[in-house]
């Protein structure tokens, strides 16, 4: 299991290595590799904010033990950024501007270290670090977490005599309100935005609100134990976390709400356990690559990956991974440090309906899947498909191809219409149907094309069943996993199953019923996880009106332990018998159902 004095020696070596890269002063860090949107000066004061944070936990949690120089370093970039008259002095906060982001990571790293830091400033300096933070009062933040950094900021800000604005933290404390949807999670402000997010933005800040406010923090502890006890099933059991949704390329800050059950004492973990659980997540990176061999983050997963970015990704964005440090802020003798951490039993089978975000999570063979039926990514704005979204499945073993090609291409987990013409579906804006035992179901609609699907969870598969109305002439495709490595994939066709394999890993998919063909995609320098991918596929033609497709999708190591099911059409749906000897049938279209019959007499049911 990983010490704490790892995490520690990590956290040194990610603080050193940025130091060759800071401006005059340490005001700025400028790091290699591709400028944000924001440009140079916002990327630079990105460097100093994220890597204060960490600078922050490590020296907070052990004073004692933190390098000599290391809060110095910041102390006079605090005075050399803030001072107008300084070559690489920060911009001024500004609506909507990234400088209301990295305010929320010094404010917290103020916090943090106030009596280490922030109290033993020249008064001049603590002056114009006030003035500077002060410039976010009144100013615009995107409704979305944005929100949350206005909180935290001026929070501070009312901690220390600074400006601020009550009415205004009140009021973005009410726009998270807004957004909880239950079980723990809240969306990422309006429509169905399921991240990352969640966890190390909207569970972080609004608990760290009440740490540095004082307030009654009873109602978000009880959010974050439930948020926990689904969250902690999307790491595999080798440390990999669930790859979905934007700003991947913080990779550790993942872990960031495992720590902050300790912290707030809201979590169904034991401190053995979290510390298991986040450790395997560092290990994982460092097997892979992140750090680097300079002992800097890049942009990308493991391996240096654009396409895994947003246009806001600048060089120091990865230094959000921080956030993955946040449990150096308890000390060495706290249980979350010394108790051991007990059996994990995460090598057993796991099936976890969460219908908040939508979603039904499978574990098996030591990969875990995410079948996605509720998030989407979009609020108002459908024209969007971002492959990091909308995907019918995710995995901690697997990416969406998110190059150029693979993007326009759109065949990896995707049930899609190709209709006369050429022009494909996309799949936009989920419709929820349900998700509850072992099912999900939702549906899209692209013009006159209609896609139904419920996604089952039967021993090692996943079937989907599929109820498409498109155009007469139009042909039909399902995509599996797209498999990845630095090796081209291995690739097998065999009548209506499709496999690709990379290591020992196999994404396969199988025809079941309504397809003609088999078909694998290979492609290079699309996907996060190697240079090399391969995506298997069905396809099959589509009559006119409606009509029904199933397949059978895996992910996993080595061969299945049982074959995929045989299915019966029944009216608007399929029956089979599942790995465990009963019976499941799934209907979709205008009274959609479901039933798992178990050979002990249990028995599951839905309606719509």
């Amino acid at each position: 299991m990983v010490s704490r004095e790892h995490w520690v020696s990590v956290a040194d070596r990610l603080l050193d290595a940025v130091v060759p890269y800071a401006t005059p002063g340490f005001a700025q860090y400028r790091l290699p590799g591709r400028a944000s949107v924001s440009g140079p000066d916002s990327d630079g004061l990105e460097g100093f904010a994220r890597t204060f944070l960490l600078a922050a936990f490590r020296a907070a949690g052990d004073p004692g033990a933190a390098p000599g120089g290391l809060l110095e370093r910041y102390a006079e970039g605090l005075a050399h950024g803030t001072d107008p008259g300084h070559e690489h002095a920060w911009q001024p906060i500004a609506d909507g501007h990234q400088t209301i982001v990295e305010a929320a990571s010094i404010a917290l790293a103020l916090h943090e270290t106030r009596d280490l830091l922030f109290d033993r400033l020249d008064p001049a300096v603590r002056e114009r670090v006030v003035a500077w933070l002060g410039g976010i009062v009144g100013k615009r933040a995107w409704p979305c977490n944005w929100v949350l950094f206005k909180v935290i900021v001026e929070q501070f800000l009312a901690n220390v005599g600074g400006p601020h604005d009550p009415a205004e933290i009140e009021r973005h404390l009410a726009d998270v309100e807004g957004w909880y949807v239950g079980d723990g999670w809240y969306t990422d402000g309006a429509g169905q935005n399921y991240d990352y997010y969640c966890g190390w933005a909207m569970h972080l800040y609004t608990l760290w609100w009440t740490r540095m406010s004082g307030a009654d923090a009873g109602v978000y502890r009880e959010r974050l134990r439930a948020f926990l006890e689904s969250y902690r099933h999307l790491f595999a059991p080798d440390g990999a976390p669930m790859h979905q949704g934007r700003s991947l390329t913080y990779r550790t800050a993942a872990v960031a709400p495992l720590w902050l059950g300790s912290i707030f004492d809201a979590t169904p973990l034991s401190p053995g356990r979290t510390r298991l659980l986040a450790g395997r997540t560092l290990t994982y990176f460092e097997r892979h690559g992140a750090p680097d061999a300079g002992g800097l983050l890049s942009l990308g997963w493991h391996r240096p990956f654009l396409p895994v970015t947003q246009a806001y990704s600048g060089p120091a964005s990865p230094y959000w991974a921080s956030k993955g440090f946040i449990g150096l802020l308890l000390g060495p003798d706290h249980p979350v440090w010394t108790e051991p951490a007990g059996d994990s039993g995460e090598h057993e089978d796991l099936t976890v309906a969460m219908p908040a975000p939508g979603w039904l999570l499978r574990r098996s063979g030591g990969v875990v899947t995410l079948l996605n039926h509720g998030s989407d990514g979009n609020d108002r704005d459908t024209s969007g498909d971002d492959p990091h979204y909308v995907k019918l499945a995710y995995s901690t073993h697997a990416a969406p191809e998110t190059g150029a090609e693979g993007r326009a291409a759109d065949i990896d987990n995707t049930v899609a219409v190709i209709r006369p013409g050429g022009r494909g579906s996309r799949r936009r804006r989920i419709d929820r149907l349900v998700v509850i035992d072992r099912l999900a179901a939702s549906r899209y609609f692209d013009g006159e094309v209609v896609v139904e699907t419920a996604s089952v969870v039967d021993g090692p598969w996943e079937v989907r069943v599929h109820r498409v109305a498109a155009p007469e002439g139009s042909h039909v495709r399902d995509g599996g996993h797209a498999l990845a490595g630095d090796e081209p994939c291995g690739t097998r066709l065999d009548g209506l199953e499709s496999r690709v394999s990379s290591g020992a890993l196999v994404s396969s998919v199988t025809g079941l019923h309504g397809w003609y063909g088999a078909r694998v995609e290979a492609r290079t320098g699309e996907n996060a996880f190697g240079e090399h991918s391969a995506t298997p596929y069905l396809v099959g033609d589509h009559p006119g009106g409606r009509a029904l497709f199933a397949s059978a999708v895996r992910l996993g190591p080595g061969e299945p332990s049982t074959p995929p099911p045989v299915v019966e059409p029944v009216g608007d749906g399929f029956t089979w018998k599942d790995t465990e000897g009963g019976r499941i049938e799934v209907r979709l279209g205008r009274t959609p159902g479901y039933v798992r019959e178990h050979p002990s007499g249990e028995r599951v049911t839905w309606t719509g």
